[in-house]
C-alpha cells in the first residue's frame, strides 16, 4: 500500500522524457500544499494535520489531474502548528540557546492523509514546490529536521522516505511501536512514548480491575493494528480473553460501522479497549450514540483520551467512566497569549484566514460566496453523511462578514483551550529537542567533534546525518523538570497519566487524573491508581464487572466449553469425595481415605465411624435379649439340676442335656461379643465362639438323634416292651458328642493360627462412613467352620426325622425335628438379609439370627419338658415316660394326648417326650 503510494508520487513528479531526440526534464505536476513559512539561518520543517482529509476529486481520466485540496478544519492541530511557531520564537529570543542563530520554519498541512504527507516530505527534500526526486533545487538556509507528520500512519510513510537520506525526523504524536525499529526507520526519533509501553499499561489496567472478558477496536492503520496487537499479546499472557476484535475503516463505510456496533451490542463484554485516532473513532461513537448502547466502559488510548471531538456533552451519558492513558501534561508559559494574538488582516496566510472563518462563522468580503473558500460546502449527496459523522464540522457559513477585529479570547473551542496541553507539549518538546541538538552542534570545538579527526559540522552548511548524531545524543531538562534523552530505539521514557472521564452537573465531560504509569519504575510498581477517585459509567463508584463466565466458587471446578475461549466455562460441581477450596479451580482434589467431602464440596471432613456400639439403642436391645436368653437357659439347667432324679430328666441323658444347655448359654452370650468397636481379640472370638457353641449344641443333639434313630429301626414291627434295651449308654453318647466338638475345635484352631480374623476400616462400602468391621481372614476357613455346623445340623435333622415316630410317650426326636426346622429357617432367612445390609445393621442381623436360632432351640427342646417337670410333676413317672402305661386310661396320669390338649402343642407341635 505504502510502496504503491510512493511510486505514484514519483511518477507524478518530474521524470526524464525524450523530446525531439533530446534528453530533458519536464514537470509532471505541481503540489497543492497549505503552509506557514518564516526564513532563518536554519529551517525547521513541521507537518500537522490541520485538515481532517483531502477533498474528493473527479476520478475521470479525461481531464488533467490536479493535486487535491483539503477540507474539515482541525482546530486542535492548528494549535499544534502555532505552538511550534511559539517555541521557535522562544528559542530565537533565548540567548542561552543558539544565541547568534535565527531559526526559521516551514510548516505544511498533511490533511491527515498519507499522500499529502508524502507530498510535503518530497517538497522538504527538494526545497521547492516543484519537487524533483533525488535532487535539492532550493537555495538558502539548510533544512535541519522535520517535526511531524502527525499520526503513526503518516509518520511511517514519511519516515521511509526520509530514512533513505538519513534525514532527521522528530515526531510528536506517532506512537506506533513499529517505528522503534531502527533498521526500517534509521533517522526517526520521537518525543511521545512508544505504544509498546501503552499496550502494557492498558493490559495492567485490565488485570488490576479483574476484567477477563474484553472487546477490542482498532483503526485500520499501523497505529491501531500494532497497538491492539501488543495489547492482546499482554492479555493472553495472563489468561484474559478477547470477546471481539473489530477494525474501524479509514474510509467511512456505514455498513461496516453498523456491523461493528451490532457486535458491541450483542457482546457480553462490558469493557472495550480502543486504539484509534479521534477522527476515525468519531463515526463509530456517533452510531453508538444513535443506538443508545450504554453500560460499556471504554479504555482509551492516548490518541483520543482528551479529544474534544469525542468528549462532546451529548456523548457524556454513554462515555462517562471512560478510563485511559494520556501523555504528560504541562503548562506552556505565554502560549495562550500567542494563540489569541493571531491577526488575519496582516498575515497573508491562507490557513489563518480559513481558521478565522471557521472560528467565527463568518466570511471575508473578498471571498464572497466562493465555494472554494468553504470546502465544507463542497460535499456531494453521497458523502454528506461522511462529513457529518466523521468530522462534525460547523454548519455551512452564514452571510456574516469577517472584520478581522473579532476577539479570539471570547470564543470557546479547542484552539484556545490550553487546559490539556499534552500533544501540544510534545510538539513543544520536539522543537526544543531540535534546538538543543543544533546548539550542541554549533558549540562543537574543532578537534573535539564526533566526526572524522575530531571535526565538527558547520551549522550553516551541514549534512542531515551530522545533525542526526546530535539528536540521538541530546540531553536536556524540559519544562516539567524531566530529563529528555533517547534510547537506542529513538524513544523516550514512558510516563503516562491515567485519566477518567467524569460527567459534571452541567452534562460536560471533565478529565480527572486518577493515577500514573511509569515504565521505568521497579517491577510491580509501574502503575499507581487511586480507585476511590474513579467514577464509572452511570456514576458508579465500584468497578464494572466483565467476565464471560462467573467465577467458579469453592466446591466446583471449571469445565471448558468446546470451541470457546478459556474464559468461557461452566462450573461443574465436584464429585462425591472431591473438593475445591479455591475460586476458579481447574481440578477437584480427592479427599484422603478417611475423609469425605462436605455438602458444599469445599472441605474434607472426617468420615463418620460406624459400628454397633454399647451406647447404640439397637445394640443395647440385642444385648438385653442375649442376657435374657442366657438366663432362660440357665434357669432350665437349674430346674434340671433340681429334678435330676426324676424319670423325665434321667430318660433324656442328664449329662448331655446340661452340656447342651451350657452351649446354648454360650450361644446367647457370644452375640454380646459382636457389640462394640471391633478389635483383634473380639474379631477372633466372635465367630469362633459362636461356631464352637453351636457345634457343641448340635453334637449333643446329634448324639441323641443317632441313638434315637437306631432305636427306631430296632423297634420297627415290635412291641414296645421288646425294645427297652438301649444301643448307646449315656457315656457313649457323650464320647460321640466330644468327638464331633473336638474335630470342630481343631478346625477353628487352625483358622486362628493360619489366617485369623482381624479388624479393618471399611471405607469402600459407604462413602460418608468408615465401617469398623472384622475381616474374617480366610473365607475358606469361615465356610469350613460354618459348613461343619451346617453338616451336623443336617445329619441330626435326618436322624431325628427318622426317629420321630417312636412309640414312647415323650419322644425327643420330634422336638429335635422341629428345633432344627426353626434353626434352618432362621439361618436360611439370614443369608439374604445379611447380604443386603451394611455397617452396624449387618452385625445386628447376624446377632438377631444367633438369638432367634438359640431361642428356637430352647423353646422346642426344653420348654415342653420344663412344663412337665415344673407344672405337671404327676406325669413325670417312669411308666408314662417309657410308654408302658396307657395314657388314655382315665385312672392313669395324663398322657401325651392330654399334654397336647393342655397347650404343650402350641410350643413344639403335638409332641411326646422321651
Amino acid at each position: 500500500m505504502e510502496l504503491r503510494t510512493y511510486l505514484l508520487v514519483f511518477v507524478y513528479l518530474t521524470v526524464p522524457v525524450a523530446v525531439s531526440g533530446k534528453q530533458t526534464c519536464k514537470l509532471k505536476g505541481k503540489f497543492n500544499l497549505n503552509s506557514f513559512k518564516m526564513p532563518g539561518d536554519v529551517i525547521i520543517g513541521g507537518m500537522f494535520p490541520i485538515h481532517y482529509r483531502i477533498e474528493s476529486s473527479n476520478s475521470s481520466s479525461s481531464t488533467s489531474p490536479q493535486s487535491s485540496g483539503c477540507e474539515g478544519f482541525n482546530f486542535r492541530a492548528f494549535r499544534w502548528a502555532r505552538t511550534m511557531i511559539h517555541a521557535i520564537n522562544e528559542v530565537n529570543q533565548n540567548d542561552s540557546i543558539l544565541p547568534d542563530i535565527q531559526l526559521g520554519y516551514t510548516i505544511y498541512d498533511s490533511c491527515f492523509t498519507i499522500s499529502k504527507a508524502v507530498e510535503g516530505t518530497l517538497t522538504y527534500l527538494t526545497g521547492q514546490d516543484e519537487a524533483v526526486p533525488n535532487y535539492r533545487c532550493g537555495n538558502g538556509a539548510p533544512l535541519a529536521v522535520l517535526i511531524g507528520a502527525g499520526g503513526s500512519a503518516l509518520s511511517i510513510a514519511t519516515a521511509r522516505i526520509l530514512g533513505l537520506y538519513y534525514f532527521p525526523q522528530v515526531d510528536y504524536s506517532a506512537s506506533c511501536s513499529v517505528l522503534s525499529d531502527k533498521f526500517q526507520f534509521p533517522s526517526f526519533i520521537r518525543t511521545i512514548p512508544s505504544d509498546i509501553f501503552q499496550s502494557r499499561a492498558m493490559a495492567k489496567l485490565v488485570i488490576h480491575f479483574g476484567w477477563t472478558w474484553v472487546g477490542t477496536i482498532a483503526s485500520d492503520d499501523d497505529y491501531g493494528k500494532y497497538g491492539i496487537k501488543n495489547f492482546k499479546e499482554e492479555l493472553e499472557k495472563v489468561g484474559v480473553c478477547i470477546s471481539f476484535s473489530e477494525t474501524i475503516p479509514k474510509v467511512y463505510a456505514r455498513e461496516k460501522i453498523v456491523r461493528i456496533v451490532d457486535t458491541i451490542e450483542q457482546s457480553t463484554a462490558k469493557i472495550i479497549a480502543v486504539f484509534s485516532a479521534d477522527i476515525d473513532l468519531s463515526s463509530l461513537i456517533e452510531e453508538v450514540m444513535q443506538r443508545n448502547i450504554s453500560g460499556r466502559t471504554w479504555i482509551a488510548s492516548e490518541a483520543w483520551i482528551n479529544s474534544a471531538l469525542i468528549s462532546k456533552p451529548e456523548y457524556s451519558s454513554l462515555l462517562d467512566g471512560t478510563i485511559g492513558f494520556a501523555i504528560q501534561r504541562a503548562h506552556i508559559p505565554g502560549l495562550r497569549d500567542h494563540l489569541i494574538q493571531l491577526d488575519p488582516r496582516n498575515s497573508g496566510e491562507k490557513l489563518i484566514t480559513e481558521f478565522w472563518e471557521q472560528a467565527f462563522d463568518c466570511m471575508w468580503p473578498e471571498h464572497g460566496m466562493d465555494v472554494s473558500r468553504t470546502p465544507n460546502l463542497k460535499t456531494t449527496e453521497n458523502n454528506r453523511t461522511d462529513v457529518k459523522n466523521r468530522i462534525h464540522i460547523i454548519p455551512p457559513l452564514s452571510q456574516q462578514l469577517c472584520t478581522g477585529k473579532e476577539n479570539l479570547d471570547e470564543i470557546d473551542n479547542t484552539y484556545v483551550d490550553v487546559s490539556q496541553l499534552r500533544l501540544t507539549y510534545s510538539v513543544y518538546k520536539s522543537v526544543y529537542t531540535v534546538a538543543n541538538a543544533l546548539h550542541n552542534m554549533h558549540t562543537c570545538k574543532t578537534g573535539e567533534g564526533p566526526f572524522v579527526k575530531g571535526s565538527c559540522a558547520n551549522i550553516t552548511d551541514f549534512q542531515p546525518w551530522q545533525l542526526m548524531y546530535y539528536l540521538k545524543n541530546v540531553r536536556f531538562k524540559s519544562l516539567l523538570g524531566e530529563e529528555i534523552y533517547f534510547d537506542q530505539n529513538g524513544d523516550i521514557d514512558a510516563i503516562y497519566d491515567i485519566m477518567n472521564w467524569q460527567r459534571t452537573p452541567e452534562g460536560h465531560i471533565s478529565f480527572k487524573v486518577v493515577g500514573s504509569y511509569n515504565a521505568t519504575a521497579p517491577p510491580g510498581q509501574e502503575m499507581i491508581i487511586r480507585n476511590d477517585s474513579i467514577i464509572w459509567n452511570d456514576d458508579q463508584v465500584t468497578p464494572p464487572f466483565s467476565v464471560c463466565s462467573e467465577s467458579c466458587q469453592p466446591g466446583t471446578r471449571k469445565g471448558i466449553r468446546q470451541g470457546e475461549p478459556v474464559c468461557c466455562f461452566d462450573c461443574i460441581p465436584c464429585a462425591d469425595g472431591e473438593i475445591t477450596n479455591e475460586t476458579d479451580s481447574r481440578e477437584c482434589i480427592q479427599c484422603p481415605e478417611d475423609y469425605w467431602s462436605n455438602e458444599n464440596r469445599d472441605e474434607c471432613v472426617h468420615k463418620v465411624i460406624e459400628y454397633l456400639g454399647y451406647n447404640d439403642p439397637l445394640g443395647l436391645a440385642l444385648i438385653a435379649l442375649s442376657i435374657f436368653g442366657a438366663c432362660v437357659a440357665t434357669a432350665i439347667a437349674v430346674a434340671y439340676l433340681i429334678r435330676k432324679d426324676t424319670a423325665l430328666v434321667k430318660a433324656n441323658n442328664c449329662g448331655l442335656s446340661f452340656v447342651l444347655l451350657f452351649s446354648l448359654v454360650i450361644c446367647f452370650l457370644s452375640s454380646v461379643v459382636f457389640v462394640g468397636e471391633p478389635v483383634a481379640w473380639s474379631c477372633m472370638t466372635r465367630q469362633v465362639l459362636l461356631a464352637i457353641s453351636f457345634a457343641t449344641c448340635l453334637s449333643c443333639m446329634l448324639s441323641k438323634a443317632v441313638n434315637l434313630m437306631l432305636k427306631a429301626r430296632k423297634t420297627k414291627g415290635k412291641s414296645p416292651e421288646d425294645t427297652t434295651e438301649k444301643l448307646f449308654s449315656p457315656l457313649q453318647q457323650r464320647i460321640i458328642a466330644l468327638i464331633f466338638v473336638s474335630c470342630h475345635a481343631c478346625l477353628c484352631a487352625a483358622w486362628l493360627i493360619i489366617l485369623p480374623p482381624y479388624p479393618v476400616k471399611n471405607t469402600q462400602s459407604q462413602n460418608i462412613k468408615i465401617i469398623m468391621e472384622c475381616n474374617e481372614g480366610s473365607v475358606v476357613f469361615l465356610c469350613c467352620v460354618l459348613g461343619y455346623d451346617a453338616l451336623l445340623a443336617a445329619i441330626c435333622f435326618v436322624f431325628a426325622f427318622i426317629a420321630r415316630k417312636l412309640p414312647d410317650n415323650f419322644n425327643e426326636a420330634k422336638f429335635m425335628t422341629f428345633a432344627l426346622l426353626v434353626f434352618f429357617i432362621v439361618w436360611i432367612s439370614f443369608i439374604p438379609a445379611y447380604l443386603s445390609t451394611r455397617g452396624k445393621y449387618m452385625v445386628a442381623v447376624e446377632m438377631f439370627a444367633i438369638l432367634a436360632s438359640s431361642f428356637g432351640l430352647v423353646a422346642c427342646l426344653f420348654v415342653p419338658k420344663c412344663y412337665i417337670i415344673l407344672l405337671k410333676p404327676e406325669r413325670n413317672t417312669e411308666e408314662l415316660v417309657s410308654g408302658k402305661t396307657d395314657t388314655n386310661d382315665k385312672s392313669a396320669p395324663p398322657t401325651s394326648q392330654s399334654l397336647t390338649t393342655s397347650g404343650i402343642s402350641t410350643t413344639c407341635s403335638s409332641v411326646t417326650l422321651n
